[in-house]
């Protein structure tokens, strides 16, 4: 994916499924093209298939689980993601949180099968820790103000350049998230400021009234 860029993380929320994730989709999808913004969304798994298949931007998957093929009962591999059509995945999510190895299989196993992985962290240590792995990006999101109305980005800028620094420290090659609380243009402009080569964020567009007028605030961010 290029950057910076808006990942919209759809969630389970009510009106971010089926066919009202298709609607959300072709709405960022337009925005993407007319402003030449990279956008990218995260879908619940039984939509990844035909939103992949009936949009030209990047989708992702919200988790995989670290498993090769076999007697899984119930569990998704990287493969049956990328199979649906899914360019990658959430890896770590503050609502889905993974042990340190199974961090590891899955970013390696990204990297082989050439999806992007995007790992959430917490905090500027174990941002840390996710980049020695090498994934794409990190997306670094303190979970107290996940949902809420006041950004990382003012309410916590230390923790979005201190990763950024940290990370580009450990390797030039993993990218930068900001996540958590991002819901205005001014939210977005100032991560990128702090550094960051993009944002994560979910409510603020997906449980907005007006899906295009939030994305396209949002999307002012990034001029």
């Amino acid at each position: 994916m290029r950057t910076p860029v808006l990942v919209v993380n759809y969630k389970m929320y009510d009106v971010s499924f089926g066919e009202k994730a298709m609607q959300l989709t072709k709405v960022l999808e337009r925005i993407a093209l007319k402003e030449g913004v990279e956008i990218a969304v995260a879908v619940p798994m039984p939509d990844i298939r035909l939103i992949a298949a009936n949009t030209k931007i990047p989708v992702l998957a919200q988790h995989a689980d670290p498993v090769e093929f076999g007697s899984h009962t119930g569990f998704v591999a990287l493969e049956n993601i990328k199979d649906a059509g899914a360019a990658g995945t959430l890896i770590n999510h503050s609502e889905h949180r993974l042990k340190l190895a199974d961090i590891e299989f899955l970013v390696e196993k990204c990297r082989k099968l050439a999806l992007t992985s995007i790992v959430c962290t917490n905090n500027v240590n174990t941002s840390c820790a996710a980049a020695a792995l090498e994934p794409d990006f990190v997306a670094v999101e303190p979970p107290e103000l996940i949902g809420g109305d006041i950004a990382v980005s003012t309410a916590k800028p230390e923790v979005v350049s201190g990763t950024v620094e940290r990370v580009k420290r450990i390797s030039g090659r993993v990218k930068v998230l900001c996540g958590a609380g991002v819901k205005t243009g001014k939210d977005v402009a100032k991560a990128i400021e702090l550094g960051a080569d993009g944002v994560l964020l979910a409510s603020g567009i997906v449980k907005a009234k007006d899906w295009e007028k939030a994305a396209l605030d949002i999307v002012s961010g990034f001029k």
